[in-house]
């Protein structure tokens, strides 16, 4: 048979120069592209059978297979698939993707790095032609079911191509590689070897529906114990059968192998959708919190699959950040194999499967909390910070993530209470729901803030997660209740202990008025205002903030993350029925001289620092007060 010679366009021949001179940096997805092409074309076989059973084709044993030659440093991918004519050979592999070839390379030139131009290679595709990464020779043999005639198409990517019609091809196609040599410094693996290939076939192709098998050397072992071909993949693509299908022990040998975890997960999540877009899910919820669950640089996401195709390991885009610790595969049916990250965080299709599977999630998480508490309890042990993240960044499931919210509480009962359990219990005439913020349990027990609210038996929730201050403004109320803190702005409990009449109060603010003026005027660089307290009963006195002020805590915070943030003054409240406060008040109405007073109105000020976990503005002063007071006394 005649052999022809063409010359590629001169934009496929650019994009050729690509291919060989590869900006890859991982170049084993050459393996992927001809396998999944493999399997696209014994797809298209089994569907023309099924619809033509006139078709004089042979599907008894559809299958791919992977043939090494290491003396001739050749590496082919074979399949018994559909196959293609001579003419589609010459429209399909003759010409590259004539639809966007000139905008690919119309951008890769804007492209400003390496890393874009990848995207864009992975944007646009690369399929077949990505074996020029590999090879410096590519020779594809191919026959269309039902013809009796085959082509063959070689080409060293140099600008020409050759076709060949050819009579004793095999129904379907084959493409042989000519292996450049190994170059590890470049990625550049040795294809030649069975260990390589078994690995790429394993991370990459592994729930292809169809066997890959190795034909193995002579008088190596096959699968049947004998010798013959070695097929590589498990086909078991565990998210498309129905759960009833698949055992406990294989969903969690599925997660222990991608989650790279050796315990077992605690939920397992299935999903399958159906309609204009179709997709297959199969998520875990570990039963831990990985240890860099915090970490800027932690590597999270979802492995991401087409038509049973490795796509990506870390797929962000299918999940918010605040569930970043949920491991599965995503299966889809109508994205692009060499869709790129920066596509997928713009495409419609991925942002509908991200609503989809954020509320799958959380619906999950709801059952646990309705149906197993002691599993719930572990989840929100080990993850619920994290998922208050989500309270911030995500308004849309805001509700649903309020739902599964529990928070420790001052109840008696000692057990997590979420917001509306915590709404249900409120007695008549409370209209707020109280929290205080602090950095452990502890701390907050010892609070001075809680006093009043400990006396009178007012619920209060105990927040001790850093986002903690951070949601509780976002959310702002719950069901009509504001959410407030009981170390901001001035209280006002009704259900006051106190049985002292307003007149009495009254005078109280009155005897204490030159006092409260004269603190103002001696600390007014660290406060902005001195008042008697309501919330104090034990405590001499605490600080508070105004009610849209950031808390010392989240000042701190925003600096930790680099941001300046003006120093905020706070309102020193004072216990007028302390005995401290009380002979303060006295000797300042007795002495003339009250430059000795102003020492202990400072030491007052920042026993309220250090009470509430702060740290004093000068350490080694405080100490020489506290010493000198000490001192005095003995």
């Amino acid at each position: 048979m005649s052999t022809e010679t063409f010359e590629f366009q001169v934009e496929a021949r650019q994009l050729l120069q690509l291919m060989i001179h590869s900006v890859y940096s991982n170049k084993d997805v050459f393996l992927r592209e001809l396998v999944s092409n493999a399997s696209d074309a014994l797809d298209k076989l089994r569907l023309a059978a099924l619809r033509d059973d006139t078709l004089d084709a042979d599907v008894s044993d559809l299958h791919i297979e992977l043939e090494i030659d290491p003396d001739a440093r050749t590496l082919t991918v074979r399949d018994n698939g559909i196959g293609m004519s001579y003419d589609e050979v010459g429209e399909l592999i003759g010409t590259i993707a004539n639809s966007g070839t000139a905008q690919f390379l119309k951008e890769l030139k804007e492209a400003q790095d390496a890393a874009g131009a990848e995207g864009l290679i992975g944007q646009f595709g690369v399929g077949f032609y990505s074996g020029f990464m590999v090879a410096d020779e590519v020779t594809l043999l191919t026959r269309r079911a039902g013809e009796h005639q085959g082509t063959r198409w070689t080409s060293r990517g140099e600008g020409t191509y050759t076709l060949e019609r050819v009579d004793d091809a095999p129904q379907g196609t084959s493409v042989v590689l000519h292996l450049k040599p190994a170059d590890p410094d470049n990625q550049l693996h040795d294809y030649t070897s069975e260990f390589k290939v078994r690995e790429i076939v394993k991370r990459y192709s592994d729930f292809i529906t169809w066997p890959i098998r190795l034909v193995g050397e002579k008088g190596e072992q096959g699968d049947d114990g004998g010798t013959g071909p070695e097929t590589l993949n498990s086909m078991k693509a565990l998210w498309a059968r129905s759960r009833d299908e698949v055992s406990e022990d294989e969903y969690h040998e599925l997660y222990k192998h991608i989650g790279h975890d050796w315990r077992e997960p605690l939920e397992t999540v299935q999903l399958h959708a159906e309609g204009t877009f179709e997709y297959q899910a199969l998520l875990f919820v570990p039963s831990h919190a990985p240890h860099d669950l915090f970490q800027q640089n932690m590597r999270h996401g979802l492995q991401l699959y087409v038509k049973r195709v490795f796509i990506m390991d870390d797929c962000e885009a299918l999940l918010p950040a605040y569930l970043r610790f949920v491991k599965g595969v995503v299966d889809a049916q109508d994205l692009s194999l060499n869709v790129s990250r920066e596509i997928l965080q713009q495409d419609r299709h991925i942002r509908m499967m991200q609503r989809r599977l954020t509320k799958k999630v959380l619906s999950s998480v709801k059952s646990m909390m309705t149906g197993d508490s002691e599993k719930y309890a572990t989840f929100w042990r080990e993850f619920g910070a994290v998922l208050k993240e989500g309270l911030v960044t995500d308004p849309d499931n805001r509700d649903a993530l309020l739902a599964v919210a529990s928070f420790a509480s001052t109840h008696e009962d000692g057990e997590a209470v979420t917001l509306k359990q915590y709404v249900e219990r409120m007695p008549d005439g409370q209209d707020d729901i109280w929290f205080v913020t602090g950095e452990s349990r502890e701390a907050i027990d010892n609070s001075p803030h809680m006093e009043a609210f400990r006396e009178r038996g007012i619920e209060v929730l105990l927040l001790t997660d850093p986002v903690d201050e951070v949601w509780v403004d976002a959310v702002g109320e719950f069901e009509g209740k504001r959410l407030r803190s009981v170390a901001k702005g001035e209280i006002d409990l009704d259900a006051r202990k106190d049985d002292r009449s307003e007149d009495e109060l009254k005078q109280q603010a009155e005897a204490y008025a030159g006092l409260l003026g004269w603190m103002r005027e001696r600390l007014e660089d660290d406060v902005k205002e001195v008042r008697l307290s309501t919330r104090l009963t034990v405590s001499p006195a605490c600080l508070v903030a105004d009610a849209n002020d950031l808390t010392p805590a989240l000042e701190n915070m925003y600096r930790a993350m680099g941001q300046e943030v003006p120093r905020s003054r706070r309102v020193l409240e004072l216990n007028p029925d302390h005995a401290l406060v009380k002979g303060l008040n006295e000797a300042y109405g007795e002495r003339e001289d009250r430059s000795e007073l102003t020492d202990a109105a400072e030491l007052l000020y920042t026993l309220a620092v250090v009470a509430e976990g702060g740290r004093p503005k000068d350490p080694a002063r405080f100490v020489r007060l506290m010493a000198d007071r000490l001192e005095r006394t003995l």
